[in-house]
């Protein structure tokens, strides 16, 4: 079946960078478009950005500049390079099948504080 693991959070001051990462297995991970939604304390599923099965990119406006959507269709493997972390960035970030996140992972916190 469908497996999403997400890893790579962690508590950063704000300015930092983290990288998180996403193995994929049960589907043709290198066919569909693969997504990096999150869900902040209180707060509905929003989604951050979009890698297509070509490598082509998409971002929410709160994080274009600053985070960068990538894959390796190789290994099944997407990543979130996140840099000049904000505050608001505090979430829980999941990878997802779609860009509401019906279908994602268990996620992983992150948290920006100093």
């Amino acid at each position: 079946q469908v497996q999403l693991v997400e890893s790579g959070g962690g508590l950063v001051q704000p300015g930092g960078s983290l990288r998180l990462s996403c193995a994929a297995s049960g589907f043709t991970f290198s066919d569909d478009w693969m997504y990096w939604v999150r869900q902040a304390p209180g707060k509905g599923i929003e989604w951050v950005a979009t890698v297509d099965n070509y490598g082509g990119t998409a971002y929410d406006r709160s994080v274009m500049g600053r985070f960068t959507v990538s894959r390796d269709n190789d290994k099944n493997v997407m990543y979130l390079q996140m840099n000049s972390l904000k505050s608001e960035d505090t979430a829980v970030y999941f990878c997802a099948k779609d860009a509401r996140g019906s279908l994602r992972g268990q996620g992983t916190q992150v948290t920006v504080s100093s």
